[in-house]
Order: structure tokens, then sequence, then C-alpha cells
């Protein structure tokens, strides 16, 4: 969608993952170093109140407060001032689908647990009050228990205690946990001992009388028992003795009957955190019991959680708004309407989304593109060489010794999350259905049964994240994704009756209410497929990145949100057909290439695209470093953990994050401690795939004997204490690839740079990042260094020396540097990036395939940017021969990261294109 006039699209943005190490004063700090690095906006993560601790502001306890662990107003005021004083504007990261709930921080959600269905705060949540579950009818689960119940219960792990200062009572588990305790129930707490607080008691008991006003009257009733304790030693004694009434003794189980038979009369049923994959009422987040998914649909809940953040899009604080997990919501579409009416003046906004390789953004819907996660691998996809894959598929498979299709892998792993993790949500949506369908005689013998397998079956094989029937009737796209899964789900064998699928389909695009007098509720109907919607999107990505992206390891730098590992490469004629798409439609789409979400970094998988290039070389090694590491360790059979998988996993891992700093280095020279550091990094991101894998250990029941032996795997395959055959054999091979991977980095950075929409650096990214998933993407950035690189950086362009810095590209000031100078031609040629025409230069010559090159125009003006692509096969010094590109009209170019010029009329060579640096930036000049 074109920008509306008056719109701050921004020119470049610079992400910063706001803690509370990093908080409003250190972001004030690198102000000056955002703008000397030629961004115009700081693209901040969420700043909203959140859970204590958080080290990343998802988990939202209060839309309308600041994170106090960042910093209070004051310091909040500093930073905003010191942006404006560098002439920088803020975009805001905005989380509206859910907030952090459990400990005791988020008013609402304890609010909720107080007063069930009575609050009014309980239509904010989704939550399925009347649950099949006769225990759960009216009660909210909250599985925040480590063990079972009983167990728990026996052991002390849940307390009754008294607030002074409120003058309430909640049952608090382990000392972190907030419950409740309803006002209508301190009666039983209280007791009869004490006169005064018989009667303040009984108040209690019969504050039904009170309704509606019931809520407010308990607060005055509590006041008054704060009062009365504050002034009255005797009636808090009197209290304190009653609280042990509620205590028993540790393996006894009858002494805690009190506190047990309390329990069960609340609002809420404490459980064990495993519970929730079979009984969770309420949505959550993917399958995070701490992140309560709200009804953002609700226009009181609108308004009110919007309060803030639109008062800072009003008075200017804020440019844009980036939306957390769009496809949550349960009408996204409306919802970016509403957001954009109540804004009432014209700002940026962007929405995370990740889309299928067929599917298309809405253009219906009123924002300016995604966040671009799809950007960043069809980016990656040219260093990926397409002719490399049957050699490489035929490796992965002989390696760890199965052959399966991705697309089987996915289907499997979004089974295991709908029978496992995601359970309660597919029960939840199985009844509903059955609810639906009997009531119409012609479709009353659809059980719940039946139509869970239907269900089931169907989203496994759902080839979008999501749909967006709303209502108003199903869309084109709609319609085809629908019939799509449902058409592949009627070839399950065994699976349920066929007629099913038909009912199913028609529900799903709603076609079931299309007609009057249909015999279903419209508006039943309608929720259902709006709720259908809400699930499988939580499915796929939980399902495809957190379990499949895990256990398929072909080419993990393929393995990318938003990414498709199946497949291998992009041509350059698809990656400018995507330019120009973006180009006319979608010209501020943020063009990413790391985020926080990010598996691996961005230079990390620029290292693993060589390795497409180079099959049979890349298998020799794997086999030989196999071979030595098992030896290594006695495991002669090649029997022993890790398995293949991850073994074939952990050598890309090895690689790709190699420090730059090791790279060259010999095994008898690499510092000790040096090592032991990248070791735990790697420890880290290989227990994590193992987890999420769901194949040797989960999350919830780690497998302590796999992931130990595992460990020793790493840790033996980088010992530098002794003499290491595998070290000697891997880091030559490692030092070649990483060469490679520069080349590439430098071409990713430069395109993402120059191509058409807002490029996006996440924080440090000016210079190498060679990460891993998180945590390890999350890691602190040294600002002093990067401060004092950039005054280096700023003087060697001063002298035309940027192509000396690849002498010494190991510091990243070559990265730096063409980070640098290409923003700094954007903010020179605003409008020529900003709505440019994208002119595809196509190479000729003998490695014409080698090369993307094309160029951005705005009337008379033009600049050109060229960067070679599969490098692996041409060695460190490539002959270019008589290869070249086209040129727009004009006779004189300088390189603008060289400060050379470059004469040429209809053409130029990329030998003398090539010539300094490996890349090149032109403009006109004169």
């Amino acid at each position: 969608m074109a920008p509306a006039a008056g719109k701050p699209i921004p020119r470049a943005t610079y992400r910063v993952q706001l803690n509370g190490a990093f908080g409003f004063d250190r972001t004030a700090a690198i102000a000056d170093y955002i703008a000397r690095l030629g961004a115009s906006h700081l693209y901040a993560s969420p700043y909203m109140k959140a859970r204590p601790g958080s080290t990343h502001g998802y988990d939202i306890v209060d839309h309308n407060a600041l994170n106090p662990e960042l910093g209070d107003q004051n310091a909040f005021q500093e930073m905003v001032g010191a942006l404006k004083r560098n002439s920088l504007g803020q975009i805001l990261d905005f989380v509206p689908n859910h907030m952090g709930v459990g400990g005791s921080d988020n008013e609402w959600w304890l609010n909720v647990l107080e007063w069930g269905e009575e609050s009014p705060y309980s239509g904010y949540f989704d939550i399925e009050w009347d649950s099949d579950y006769r225990y759960l009818q009216g009660k909210l689960l909250v599985p925040v228990l480590g063990d079972q119940y009983g167990a728990v219960l026996m052991s002390g792990g849940l307390e009754l205690r008294f607030d002074q200062e409120t003058g309430s009572f909640a049952v608090w588990a382990y000392d972190s946990h907030k419950l409740p305790v309803r006002p209508q129930d301190y009666g039983i707490v209280l007791g009869d001992d004490h006169p005064d607080l018989e009667r303040i008691g009984d108040a209690f008991t019969h504050l039904a009388y009170a309704r509606p006003h019931q809520i407010p009257r308990a607060a005055v009733q509590k006041a008054e028992l704060a009062t009365l304790v504050a002034a009255r030693p005797d009636v808090a004694e009197a209290i304190a003795q009653r609280l042990t009434a509620f205590r028993g003794y540790s393996g006894e189980m009858e002494s805690w009957g009190h506190l047990h038979e309390l329990i069960g009369r609340q609002n809420w049923r404490v459980a064990y955190f495993k519970v929730a994959a079979d009984d969770i009422n309420y949505r959550r987040f993917f399958n995070i019991n701490e992140l309560a998914g709200l009804r953002m649909d609700e226009p009181e809940l609108f308004d009110v959680a919007h309060r803030m953040v639109l008062a800072m899009v009003k008075d200017g604080t804020l440019d844009g708004i980036r939306i957390d997990h769009i496809d949550g919501l349960i009408d996204p579409k409306g919802y970016c309407e509403r957001l954009a009416e109540a804004a009432g003046t014209p700002f940026y906004l962007v929405v995370e989304k990740i889309l299928a390789r067929h599917e298309r953004l809405r253009e219906d819907w009123p924002i300016d593109g995604t966040t671009g996660y799809e950007f960043a691998n069809l980016m990656g996809g040219l260093f990926v060489d397409p002719k490399g894959e049957e050699a490489f598929s035929r490796l992965y498979a002989g390696f760890i010794g199965r052959d399966e299709p991705f697309e089987e892998v996915v289907r499997k792993s979004k089974i295991r999350i709908m029978e496992s993790e995601m359970a309660s949500e597919l029960n939840v949506l199985s009844r509903k259905a059955s609810r639906i369908a009997r009531s119409n005689p012609a479709t009353a013998d659809f059980t719940a049964n039946i139509l869970h397998q239907a269900l089931k079956e169907t989203i496994a094989r759902f080839p979008v994240y999501r749909t967006y029937v709303d209502g108003t009737g199903p869309t084109d796209l709609d319609r085809r994704d629908i019939d799509w899964a449902i058409s592949q789900a009627r070839r399950v064998a065994q699976g349920p009756d066929e007629s099913v699928y038909d009912f199913l389909q028609r529900l799903l695009t709603t076609d079931l209410v299309a007609a009057p007098k249909s015999g279903y509720s419209h508006r039943q109907v309608t929720r259902f497929a709006m709720r259908f919607q809400q699930y499988s999107g939580p499915v796929m990505a939980k399902g495809l990145e957190d379990t499949a992206f895990y256990r398929y390891n072909r080419l993990v730098a393929l393995n990318e949100v938003g990414g498709h590992p199946d497949h291998f490469g992009v041509s350059v004629s698809a990656f400018h057909r995507a330019n120009q798409d973006r180009a006319r439609n979608w010209p501020g789409n943020m063009l990413s290439s790391t985020t926080h979400d990010t598996k691996r970094g961005e230079d990390t998988r620029a290292r693993l695209y060589a390795l497409s290039e180079m099959p049979e070389d890349w298998e020799r090694q794997v086999q030989t470093w196999s071979r030595l590491l098992r030896a290594r360790r006695g495991d002669v059979e090649g029997t022993a953990p890790p398995d293949r998988n991850d073994e074939y996993l952990f050598y890309q891992l090895l690689l790709g994050a190699w420090p730059v700093e090791l790279t060259g280095a010999s095994p008898d020279r690499i510092d000790q401690s040096a090592m032991t550091a990248f070791a735990e990094r790697i420890v880290g991101a290989m227990t994590k795939s193992m987890r999420e894998a769901k194949l040797h250990s989960t999350w919830a029941a780690p497998n302590e004997a796999y992931e130990s032996a595992v460990v020793g795997f790493v840790h033996d395959a980088l010992d530098v204490t002794r003499r290491n055959a595998f070290l000697e054999a891997f880091l030559p091979f490692q030092a070649t690839l990483a060469r490679i991977g520069m080349v590439n980095g430098l071409a990713q950075t430069l395109l993402k740079l120059t191509s058409p929409g807002v490029p996006d650096i996440y924080q440090g990214c000016e210079l190498w990042n060679l990460s891993l998933v998180d945590p390890d993407n999350r890691s602190p950035v040294d600002y002093e260094a990067r401060h004092t690189l950039l005054d280096e950086v700023e003087y060697v362009v001063e002298r035309g020396a940027v192509a000396g810095l690849l002498e010494r590209w190991t510091d990243g000031a070559i990265k730096l540097a063409v980070t640098r100078q290409a923003l700094a031609l954007r903010a020179e040629k605003p409008e020529l990036f900003a709505s440019g025409e994208y002119l595809p230069l196509e190479a000729t010559g003998e490695r014409a395939d080698h090369v993307v090159a094309y160029a951005r125009r705005s009337g008379e003006d033009s600049v050109v940017v060229a960067v070679p692509r599969l490098v692996g096969r041409l060695g460190e010094n490539p002959d270019w021969g008589n290869t070249a590109i086209p040129l727009p009209r004009g006779t004189r170019w300088r390189d603008r990261l060289t400060g050379k010029e470059v004469e040429g009329q209809d053409a130029v060579s990329l030998a003398t294109l090539f010539a300094d640096l490996p890349i090149a930036l032109l403009s006109r000049d004169g």
C-alpha cells in the first residue's frame, strides 16, 4: 500500500533491545552514534511495564505505564530529548495480543482471579468459563506449579497470607505467584473467635446482597479491616492465629485439609504446569502459560490498552508502531483499521507477519508492510546455489541415515504440537464445532471426536499460518488455502468419514450461514471460523519454527523465521521481481536481516550459505570430523549420542558462529578462556535445539543423560588443553568458509540498505553478527568500541582508503564502513530511495550468474548497486573475465564506498567495478 501523504516513513531504523541493564539512559547515550551511523529512527523493543526481570519486554502487565526497570519518566523524557537533538524519530514495538500473567504484577489478571466472571476485566481475556470439564466450570486454570498439586500442597508450597496494607487474603505459590482469595470466603478465614473479625467476616460472606456493587463494597470492607488491624494489635494477632489453621505438616495430607477446602472454593484452580496442555481454558501466546491472550476486538479494552501509545503518536514522541504477532488477534484487519482511525494523524505502521511462499500481504490492510522476515530469506537465497541441492540432500540423508521430505517433517511436528502442548485448545475447538453441528439435524451426528480428527488433519496440512475470514465472506485467497488443506486432509488413510470435511469446509469459510434460514447461528459459525484462525497460526509457529526447524538440518541457514528450508536458493530474476513488487506496493516495508527472533545472525547464515556451493568438500569434511571426534570418545561404532542429525547440526553451528578473532588461528594458539566462552554458547544453542526438536529431550522433561552426552561431545571437540586432531582438521576449512562468508555478508548488507523498503539494522549488526538462537542473539553490545571504530572509519572514508579495511576484515570495520556509506547516500537522496524506480541490470559475460545488479532512479538521478553471489566457486581472487553490467545513461560515476571514479558509457566490467572491493555502490558524479 502506498504511504499516505505526510506519513513519517523512516529512512532507516536501528533496533535496540531495552532491558534492565540497558534502559532509557543508555539508549539516550547512543543517540548520537545511531545518528552518525545514518539511521533516521530508533526502533525500540517494548518498554511498557513488564513482568519484573523481563529481558525482552513482551510480557507486558500494564500498557499505560513505563517499565520502571528501564528508568522513570524523567529518564524516558531525557531519551526522547536525546533522540530529537540528534534528529532521530522513534518506532515502538507494541504488544496488543497478550499480557504477562502469573506473579503478582498484573492488576487485571489478579482481579479476574479474585472475582472470576464478575470481574470487570474478565472480558478482556480470552477465557472459556463454560468449560466442558465440570471441575473447571466457572474457574480459571492457573498452571504455575512445578509438581502435582497434592505434592506441592503437602510440601508447603502453597501458603495463605494476609496483606495488612490492603486488608486482603491470597494464597501464594512458591512465594511468587499471588492467587487472591474470593472476598466472599474471607469469613471462613476470619472465623468467629474474635467479635470484630466475626462481624467483618459476616459482611464479606453476604456480599451478594450488594450486587451489582459487591466489588466496591468489598473494597470498603477491606479498607476497614486494614484500618482495624493497623490500630488494634489484638486483631492482628487474631488473624495471625487464624492463618495457622490453614497450615499443615510436610507430607501429611490431612493436616492441609482446611487450605485445600479453601482453594477448592476459589475462582481459580491452581495446577501442575503440565496440566495446561490438556485443560488450559484461556488463550495463550503459543503454548506459554505466562502470556494470556487479550480480546483486543473489544472496544473498551482497545481504548484502555492504547491510551499511552496513541498519546505518544499524537504528541510526536512516536513516528510509528510495529505490531507484534498480528496473527494472534481475532481480526487483524479490523484492529489495524481501528488503530489508524484512533491515532487521528498519519503514522508509520508495520506488522510482524510471516508469509508463506505463495502468500501475499493483504492489500486492504491500512499498513505500510511487514517487519521484513520475507526479505531476509529472499535475499539470503541469492547466496544458496540451487545446483548443489541434489548432492546436498543426498549427503544429508546419507549422514543421518534417513531421507524424509521436509513437508512430512512439518506435518508430524504440527501433529506433535496438537497432541501435546496445544491439545487443550484443539479439544475446545472440537467441542464448539460439535455444538454447532448438533444445532442442525443435517449435521447432528458429527461428534466432537470425529471433528477433532478432521480438524487435526486439516490444520496439520494448512499451507499458511492463518486465513482472515471475518464474517463478511471469505476472500478468494482464504478459499484457496482452506480448500487446499481440506483436500489434502481428505486423503488421509483411515481418517474420518469424508462427509465431515464437507461440513468443516463450509464451517471454516462460513458458507454454512451464507444463505438465510440456514439453521445455524451466524454468530457461532463466524466466531468459530475466527477462533480456528487464532489456533492454526500458533500450531504452525510451534510446529514449523519451533519443532520442524530443529529436526530438519539439511542447511540450517535456511531454517529461519519466515524461511523455507525445502526451497534451495533464489534466482536473481526472482529477487528483482520481488523488489519491483515491493517498490510498487509496499515501499514502507521493513527490510531485516537479523532480529531478536532470528535463529542465526546474518553473518552466521552468510557463512553457511557457502556450503551449498561445495557439497562434495563439505561431505568429506563432515565424515572426517565425525570419525575423529567419535574415535576420540571411544565411539567406534558411531552410535553414542549425539545422534547423527544433532551432530550434523553441531558442525554447522561451529562453522557459522566461530569467532572472527579466532579465524585463522592454530589450535595451540587459541586462548582457553575464549574457547570456553564459545563452547558455552554452542552448548546453549545445542541444548535449545534438542529440546525444541522434541525427539531426545524436551523443555518439560529434559533427558539429562542424552543432553550431558551432547555437552561432553561439544567440550571434547573444543578442547584446547591438549592436541586436538578435530580442530586441526576443522580450522583450515573454517577459515576458507569465513572468507567467503565475509563477502556474502558485505553483499547482503549493501542489498538490504539499497533495496526498496526501510532497512533495519539490529543492534550491533553494523559489525559482524555471528549470533545463534536466543538468548545468544540478544547479547550486550559494546557501543564504546563501536563509537571508537566509527571515528576511525569516518577518517578512513575521508582519505578514500576504505578498500584497505579488507585486509583487516575480521574487526568488522569494513562492514561498518559499508553501512555508514550506504546510509549516508540514502540520507543524501531520500526521494530516490523512498519512491524511486527499481531497474534490474542484467549482467553479461561468462560470470553473469555470479552478480546481482540494479539501479535506483528518480528523474535524472540514478544509483547503481552491484554485488557478487556464489563466490565460493570463483576462488579468493575471482577472474571476472568479460563479465559486465549495463549502466544507466551517464558518463561519470563515483563509487561511494571507495571514493573512486568509475568511467563507463553503456556498461562497466566487473573486473573494474570489483577491483578494490567485492561490492560497488555508484552514484552520478556531476
